[in-house]
């Protein structure tokens, strides 16, 4: 009997894993959002009757019955800390397909990669920009980064439903797939001598992605090898530091098209 190579294994297993995998949101604003996302594959809803009254609307449109648990005893699989306003929903994770489908299309367009931001409260707040000011997806890589949970979907207020986040397994391998796309890929680094505004002047009808990475260690050597590009958000003062949330979405404002 010939044995599969262990590449082939690992793939397979990492596919009955995926298929597996379940996520527990919670929240009213995100439990609302996922209720009324018809994309959104729904298993198990928790409510409080307070919570049900809330969301009686979204839950007339999702056609899922909730469990009514008294609040005093309100038993859902999820971190005892965290604030769930009596709203918690078990879904499995969207699919938002290849980095083709999100990447391409008409018009000018934008795009977030993150290099090992794994911080899901960083990446909720992303998303939250990323929508607000029209990026076509947020990228980020399968290991070393924020993965679709309950306290990701909280801080993205309802964006993880609408803004599409897809993790690749390679990000230097991303970036020159989406440069081959004709995207002008930018790698956000406080050293760069550089600016961002003076990087797209004459260029915002191009396709832009731009590149951040973890706060702290920043992006590594070979993104930063792999981008067309480095710059730099300018400072005003002496302390010239965004977090990674926020250089997002001032770098998405100063590539608007």
């Amino acid at each position: 009997m010939v044995k599969k190579p262990k590449w082939v294994v690992e793939k397979e297993q990492a596919k009955k894993a995926g298929a597996a995998e379940t996520v527990w949101l919670f929240g009213l604003h995100a439990v609302r959002d996922a209720l009324l996302n018809p994309k959104r594959e729904k298993l198990r809803l928790i409510l409080t009757p307070n919570a049900a009254i809330k969301l009686e609307d979204a839950l007339a449109q999702a056609g899922i019955a909730p469990e009514i648990q008294d609040p005093r005893n309100f038993k859902a699989p999820i971190d005892p800390q965290s604030v769930h306003q009596g709203a918690v929903l078990e879904v499995k994770p969207l699919n938002w397909g290849s980095l083709e489908d999100v990447a391409l299309g008409e018009g000018p367009a934008r795009m977030i990669l993150l290099d090992r931001v794994s911080d899901p409260h960083n990446v909720g707040a992303i998303l939250r920009s990323a929508e607000v000011l029209g990026a076509r997806a947020v990228i980020g890589t399968r290991h070393h980064a924020a993965p679709e949970t309950g306290a990701l979907a909280k801080t993205a207020s309802g964006a993880l439903e609408r803004q599409p986040y897809l993790r690749e397994r390679n990000l230097s391998d991303t970036i020159i797939a989406v440069q081959k796309m004709g995207y002008l890929v930018l790698g956000l680094d406080g050293e760069a001598e550089e600016t961002i505004d003076q990087a797209v002047d004459g260029l915002r009808d191009r396709a832009i992605a731009l590149v951040l990475g973890a706060e702290g260690p920043g992006l590594r050597p070979k993104t930063k090898e792999t981008c067309d590009k480095l710059v730099k958000i300018p400072a005003m003062g002496t302390f010239g530091s965004l977090n990674v949330s926020n250089a997002a979405a001032v770098a998405l404002y100063a590539v608007r098209g």
